[in-house]
């Protein structure tokens, strides 16, 4: 691995929205044509990469349970929603010159692989992109925790917790013209503070075991790479 990285096992958190595009809704196979290319530089520098992608441009379970359907079918629904993103997204890297694996928290053998631990931080050592789907296999559960216990389980040095905007703000920049940058912030700060970076038991979960957690934009070309050589971008939420 390249000895000049700032981090050499990450993993990627990826809402699903992103792979709609600009509607977030289906999947906009330009966009994940774009995702991939931007995981794959990085995957060529030598980093060990793995990814947690969510199904909210397919099924949310919340939404669902709102609306009245059980809670605990919504949810898996939603996990199945994952993993057709994982699928779209493992056909892409492939396709960019990324070996890929899907494991999926739900036994579903002629589709994907089922989560094994071992099996996934071989993969990683023998330098294929792991895309977990499917979430943890658990309702009540959102993929942001999924990726919390992933990255946890697997031994990565951070989470990169993808978003359209440049990192965590005090409010939505995109509807509060005046909302101000935070570029760095404690665990506590953001459970105290109710900021929308991850939901409260992924950031208990990270804050347990020390694993920071860096905000960035997708949108922005090159930004996963800026990432792992050290440049500062976005929001790192970190033991501070």
């Amino acid at each position: 691995m390249g000895a000049d990285l700032r981090f050499q096992r990450i993993l990627l958190k990826i809402s699903g929205e992103a792979l709609g595009g600009s509607a977030r809704l289906g999947i906009d196979h330009g966009v994940v044509d774009e995702i991939a290319q931007e995981v794959t530089t990085v995957h060529k520098k030598g980093v060990q990469l793995a990814v947690v992608i969510g199904g909210g441009n397919i099924f949310r379970g919340g939404e669902a349970a709102a609306a009245g359907m059980e809670r605990t079918t919504g949810d898996h629904m939603g996990m199945l929603a994952t993993v057709i993103n994982a699928l779209a997204l493992q056909h892409a890297l492939e396709n960019s010159g990324s070996p890929t694996r899907v494991q999926s928290a739900i036994h579903m053998a002629e589709l994907c692989e089922p989560y094994i631990r071992r099996r996934a931080v071989r993969h990683l050592e023998k330098g294929r992109v792991v895309i977990f789907a499917a979430g943890t296999g658990n309702p009540y559960f959102t993929t942001d925790t999924a990726a919390s216990l992933r990255a946890v389980e697997i031994g990565a040095e951070c989470i990169l917790k993808a978003t359209n905007v440049d990192g965590v703000f005090t409010a939505d920049p995109n509807k509060v013209d005046d909302a101000e940058f935070i570029s760095e912030l404690s665990y506590i700060d953001v459970l105290n503070r109710h900021l929308t970076v991850m939901d409260s038991t992924a950031i208990s979960l990270c804050m347990e075991n020390d694993l920071p957690i860096i905000v960035f934009n997708l949108r922005k070309k090159g930004n996963i790479l800026r990432v792992v050589v050290g440049e500062k971008v976005g929001t790192c939420v970190s033991s501070g």
